[in-house]
């Protein structure tokens, strides 16, 4: 499987944006799908995961109420709207596919990483 994100970009704080990924090679509809990021200096974290069914998404602490995650099946794509962006989200943001229907935050169910794609927030 191979994971195309995009969508970063530089923006002022208290921006958006969206970003989406790709999946090609296989279909991944039956694999949760998630977003980690990672800051410069620090390791990579974990943003948000969701299931298979596009249902039980769960976020770090940080971003809960301000980013969404979503999924389209039918396109292979998932997806990360990004509201009321800070300076401290900052960071290379990866999309990855986990090997079960369901996700966690453990990055050690991941198959498979995209090749990230970079959000700059000014402030």
């Amino acid at each position: 499987v191979q994971l195309q994100a995009c969508g970063g970009g530089l923006v002022q704080a208290g921006d958006s944006l969206k970003l989406s990924c790709a999946a090609s090679g296989r279909a991944v509809s039956n694999n949760a799908m998630g977003w980690f990021r990672q800051a410069p200096g620090k390791v990579r974290g974990f943003v948000a995961q969701i299931n298979w069914k596009g249902a039980s998404p769960t976020y770090e602490d940080s971003v809960t109420g301000r980013f969404t995650i979503s999924r389209d099946n039918a396109k292979n794509t998932i997806y990360l709207q990004m509201n009321s962006l800070k300076p401290e989200d900052t960071a290379v943001y990866y999309c990855a596919s986990y090997r079960r229907p369901w996700g966690s935050r453990d990055q050690s169910g991941i198959s498979f990483w995209g090749q990230g794609t970079q959000v700059t927030v000014s402030s």
